[in-house]
């Protein structure tokens, strides 16, 4: 039997499993924030007052890479009388504000959310001759974290994760991500804020671009609609080899009638992206061709500028990271709910503060816009899906607060216009495209749909529109 302090090592220098945690009930050595949602579990499992545990080596306040403190797992024995089957229940911890010191995230009081705002969980279906549960999900959660911490771009129920190779690294079709609020767990008050339990749901590459084209939530419905997609709880089924349209065809057309009525929910997908430009005026209609201009947007993560060329260009600090073959392929698309109300800000686009005054408005004459190959891809999904039914776009640098959002005009809360339709603020650039010009780009883009992510023989490509003084460039995704 092992002691307290006994671990050992599961994958590289990233974790260790402790197989006897210290007890969750001691109050004197947990910090309040982690005692908060310690409880908050304990109520869900009483019986499992010492879990397994997940911790990283080297805590992140000391200068280690992961920044979870730690991931519990759980056995939950399922409900048998709802079709939820024996399962692996992994909570994160390190989101949310543990300490309440400063250490990792800025101190607030109660009437924000704690840290983040939110934590991970994942639920894996429990094999029969599983007697401990694999410790793989851990890596997923970290790069999810990883992620956050880096873009300042949180996690929401209705968000979809590209991952490209199966979550386990297996070979099984459960190659991408949903996110959905945990049926379980949903959100509790701290001692330093809310915290809502983000879960992970484990889904095959139709089940994505359904939720892409369409929306997260309607699809999480069609996943909790069927036991073997994932029922009630939205257990993940590394076997499961069949989509959720496979299993009941009927399913398809109703996402086709929501793309067609709804369009598509998703606003946003993190990118990597730069823009370049020949000539700028600014909002005092001033002209300027200086292209040295530069600026520098510090929010003590990663700093965005202009080199010569006026290319965006990346300066990374203690978040960059180096990722394995599937994490750094992961892309993050975001879904807004609420289609009632167009308007966007600053904020919600970009992540940052607005800039001070002193940032001015700078007006250009024509845009060179490069994306990877992945974030292209859905161009003509941004099109059709959202600016067809009069609703933004963007693309969020996934290293930067670098922010491309496309409009049209009667988005509100844009700065630019017809006559002036290229507009930088800060880090957010507006593209404007005009209403009658949509379908002529979809008609020059329809050539994406024989791209796939592997195949990127023929990149760089670009697309041009002259009259417009707009071109578009695909890349590498190693670029």
């Amino acid at each position: 039997m092992q002691s307290p302090t006994d671990q050992f090592v599961t994958s590289g220098a990233m974790a260790r499993v402790m197989a006897n945690a210290m007890p969750q009930t001691m109050h004197s050595m947990i910090s309040p924030g982690l005692q908060s949602l310690y409880d908050h579990c304990l109520r869900v499992y009483p019986t499992q007052s010492n879990p397994l545990q997940v911790t990283a080596v080297l805590k992140y306040w000391l200068g280690g890479p992961d920044p979870l403190d730690y991931i519990s797992m759980y056995s939950n024995p399922g409900d048998a009388d709802q079709d939820i089957p024996p399962h692996w229940h992994y909570i994160s911890f390190g989101l949310s504000d543990l300490h309440g010191d400063g250490r990792v995230h800025e101190i607030t009081d109660l009437q924000t959310p704690s840290g983040f705002g939110f934590e991970l969980t994942f639920r894996l279906k429990r094999e029969p001759e599983e007697m401990s549960p694999p410790t793989w999900p851990a890596a997923v959660m970290q790069a999810l974290a990883k992620y956050v911490f880096q873009s300042s771009n949180l996690l929401c129920a209705g968000d979809h994760v590209s991952w490209h190779c199966p979550l386990d690294n297996s070979e099984s079709r459960i190659q991408h991500m949903l996110m959905s609020e945990d049926p379980q767990l949903g959100q509790v008050m701290t001692c330093f804020g809310s915290v809502t339990f983000i879960q992970i749901v484990g889904v095959c590459l139709e089940e994505l671009k359904a939720a892409q084209k369409w929306n997260g939530p309607g699809v999480i419905d069609l996943l909790r609609s069927h036991p073997r997609a994932g029922g009630h709880w939205l257990v993940t089924d590394m076997r499961r080899g069949e989509t959720i349209f496979e299993l009941d065809p009927q399913l398809k057309e109703a996402v086709d009638d929501g793309i067609a009525t709804q369009g598509s929910n998703l606003s946003g997908v993190s990118a990597r992206c730069s823009w370049t430009q020949q000539s700028v005026s600014t909002n005092n209609n001033e002209e300027s061709n200086d292209d040295s201009d530069a600026k520098d947007i510090d929010n003590n993560k990663v700093t965005i500028g202009e080199n010569e060329n006026n290319d965006c260009f990346v300066r990374e600090d203690k978040y960059s990271q180096s990722r394995n073959s599937c994490s750094s392929a992961m892309s993050v698309s975001h879904d807004q709910q609420n289609q009632s109300n167009s308007r966007m800000s600053f904020a919600s686009e970009t992540g940052a503060p607005e800039p001070g005054e002193l940032i001015q408005t700078k007006y250009l004459k024509r845009l060179n816009l490069k994306f990877n190959l992945e974030a292209g891809l859905l161009l003509p999904l941004a099109l059709r899906g959202r600016l067809k039914h009069d609703r933004h776009f963007t693309f969020k640098s996934i290293i930067g607060d670098l922010a491309i959002t496309f409009v049209t005009p009667a988005v509100s809360g844009s700065f630019v216009s017809i006559t002036q339709p290229y507009a930088i603020h800060g880090p957010w650039l507006q593209v404007l495209i005009p209403n009658d010009y949509i379908d002529r780009m979809l008609a020059d883009l329809n050539q994406l749909d024989d791209y796939q992510n592997d195949n990127q023989d023929n990149l760089p490509k670009k697309y041009d529109w002259p009259e417009k003084g707009l071109s578009i460039e695909l890349m590498p995704e190693d670029n």
